[in-house]
């Protein structure tokens, strides 16, 4: 069933809500802040009068997309009330909307007996809830609510070349997504203006040693790169590649999937595509 529903859960609150007092009354809420998936807005109005720097962000109440990065990105209730897929563009717009260094706050509910469709007490149409697990850090959590606290996964493991070789001298700039079991950054050597590496969080050197979960994730971290990398880039085309083993090309070895933008006129005579890692047979 398509989860068209989902923003009529939005409660039009008369004060702030408990996630955002406990991350007020804990001092966790730093520079500029964002409300993603804000609902009515009742939490960008009274940390305004609390004297935050904050903004709202809604697809339905408030749509205006946000055009900058944020130090603290809070995120309550949203999760539980979408589908997978819909859950991972939210961790994905998150951690591009994240300032390096920054903290996202992410509040589920814990007391969803039963996860599926329902109908709505209020609104007499299905609306959809489910339990929500995060690999992220607690830093709340009672039986009706747990708060998580998640940071790029590039900002948290710098230098840890155990973690993966890229982190090795890996810059700041670079991350530019994330799901639950794999992460985007720009290629630090560029064969066209946007080019990024999609990498599982797994350690693992040869693609097919992935699990088919791990697989389809960095699948679905392509789409959503591809689409802000033609947003942002507008190119004509794309190569998509991996190199597995030395003897096809790979220097790093840790998984990674390649999205070259391609630009027409960027080589003489495109034909054959990826055909070209062997030269003498791309034109046929």
């Amino acid at each position: 069933m398509e989860n068209i529903n989902s923003h009529i859960t939005a409660k039009d609150r008369d004060k702030m809500s408990f996630p955002t007092r406990i991350l007020v009354e804990n001092d966790l809420l730093q520079g500029d802040v964002l409300d993603f998936g804000c609902g009515f807005g009742k939490d960008v109005e009274e940390l305004k009068q609390k004297g935050f720097n904050v903004k709202g962000y809604d697809p339905h109440y408030q749509p205006d997309y946000p055009n900058q990065k944020y130090d603290t990105i809070l995120c309550h209730y949203v999760l539980n009330v979408l589908k997978n897929q819909e859950q991972a563009k939210v961790l994905f717009e998150v951690s591009k909307l994240l300032k390096f260094g920054g903290r996202a706050y992410f509040s589920v509910r814990c007391d969803i007996k039963k996860p599926g469709f329902r109908t709505h007490y209020i609104h007499k149409v299905k609306t959809y809830q489910t339990n929500v697990i995060l690999p992220f850090k607690t830093v709340f959590v009672n039986e009706n609510v747990e708060i998580y606290e998640y940071q790029h996964y590039c900002y948290l493991n710098q230098k840890k070349t155990e973690v993966s070789p890229f982190f090795e001298k890996l810059e700041p700039k670079e991350q530019v997504g994330e799901l639950a079991s794999c992460f985007a950054f720009r290629d630090k050597f560029p064969v066209s203006n946007g080019h990024t590496l999609i990498i599982p969080k797994r350690k693992v050197a040869n693609y097919f040693e992935l699990s088919f979960k791990e697989q389809s994730a960095c699948w679905f971290l392509v789409n959503l790169v591809k689409a802000e990398l033609q947003k942002k880039y507008n190119p004509d085309g794309f190569n998509i590649g991996i190199n597995v083993n030395q003897e096809a090309g790979q220097t790093v070895f840790h998984c990674h999937i390649h999205i070259i933008p391609r630009y027409k006129g960027d080589v003489e005579n495109p034909r054959g595509g990826v055909r070209g890692v062997i030269p003498s047979k791309q034109k046929y």
